[in-house]
């Protein structure tokens, strides 16, 4: 990471909207160079069903509510590559996460180029990354291997090393057990059943079976869910497994646009 701080052609710093796609909400703020919020944060419900074509006018009514500002990043689910959405899992769905998938969205996203179509409708230079990225973002030291895993409606993760962002793996389709997947074993559902404390078991049984597929120097538990493992579980996790802000995700809007990547 540098710590340069990025001047408007006017000389004055740079105000980043940082907006934060969810499974159930969109939120977003908009913040100066120090990663300071310039405005409340704002929250709707995301849309469904959710072509890319609202996605894009929903941030542009949130920006429009919002300080004026001189770039735009966007966190949002799903496997994006330089700014263009391969897949992503919620808003190819008729109604949000776990309802029935509309073959003709999935269609309309794949092979999406989002981040250009930002560039166009907002008029400022844009990112997109996927949402777990732009959360480690912002708040990797930038030393050693950093993983970072965010516990919401499913998992997110991003890999760094040294503040270089590695290559996005959908970590959440693997398998962990008995064709389950990571999404379906610790994800929102999951949590609501099962109640705290025995899936902040599961959520330890997961992070320590991936242990030893990373051997991470500092593990990042975020997400809207990372509050509500129990003291007693993350304590067995160890040291090296800290929960950060679920703030992170739209502080990371700033920080993201710093970040060294090997994509």
């Amino acid at each position: 990471m540098t710590s340069s701080t990025p001047v408007a052609p006017s000389g004055r710093p740079v105000f980043t909207l940082a907006v934060d796609c969810g499974g159930s909400g969109i939120k977003a703020s908009v913040l100066d160079a120090a990663g300071t919020l310039h405005a409340p944060p704002i929250r709707v419900p995301t849309p469904y069903p959710l072509p890319p074509a609202l996605l894009i006018e929903t941030v542009a009514e949130i920006a429009a509510r919002l300080p004026r500002a001189d770039r735009l990043t966007v966190g949002m689910p799903g496997m994006i590559r330089h700014g263009v959405v391969v897949a992503t899992p919620h808003y190819v769905t008729t109604a949000g996460p776990h309802t029935r998938v509309d073959p003709a969205l999935v269609v309309s996203w794949a092979g999406y180029d989002i981040r250009a179509a930002l560039e166009r409708r907002l008029g400022v230079p844009t990112l997109v990354l996927n949402d777990a990225e732009v959360h480690g973002a912002g708040v990797i030291s930038g030393t050693g291997v950093e993983l970072v895993l965010t516990l919401g409606t499913g998992l997110g993760s991003a890999l760094f090393d040294g503040g270089v962002l590695a290559p996005h793996l959908e970590l959440s389709h693997a398998p962990i057990r008995r064709g389950t997947t990571y999404d379906s074993y610790i994800g929102e559902i999951e949590r609501a059943r099962l109640g705290d404390p025995r899936w902040s078991g599961r959520v330890r049984r997961a992070v320590e079976g991936l242990r030893p597929v990373f051997c991470w120097d500092r593990l990042y538990l975020g997400g809207g869910n990372s509050r509500r493992i129990i003291p007693q579980a993350l304590e067995r996790l160890g040291d090296d497994v800290v929960v950060v802000p679920n703030q992170a995700g739209i502080v990371g809007g700033v920080r993201a646009w710093e970040l060294r990547s090997s994509v």
